[in-house]
């Protein structure tokens, strides 16, 4: 499994989505079930699937599928 799909298994396994709809806009502000415990939820998934450990600013601000990349590329994670 790349590391796209890991990405994607996180957001397809909480969000109980089909991968075709993960793009840019999938975000807090558009899908109504992203609450504070699908996000942390997603979180911990990548942090297993990737073996890393982000920190608490970062939790913070994983607020869209979009950011999330960006947050994950700061740990050496290429998409």
């Amino acid at each position: 499994m790349n590391n796209i799909d890991k990405y994607n298994k996180a957001f397809i396994d909480v969000f109980a989505v089909e991968e075709s709809v993960l793009n840019d806009n999938f975000s807090k502000e558009t899908i109504s079930e992203w609450d504070s415990v699908h996000q942390l939820n997603v979180i911990t998934i990548l942090e297993e699937l990737f073996d890393i450990m982000l920190e608490p600013e970062d939790i913070m601000e994983f607020n869209s599928y979009k950011k999330g990349k960006e947050i994950i590329k700061k740990y050496y994670i290429e998409f």
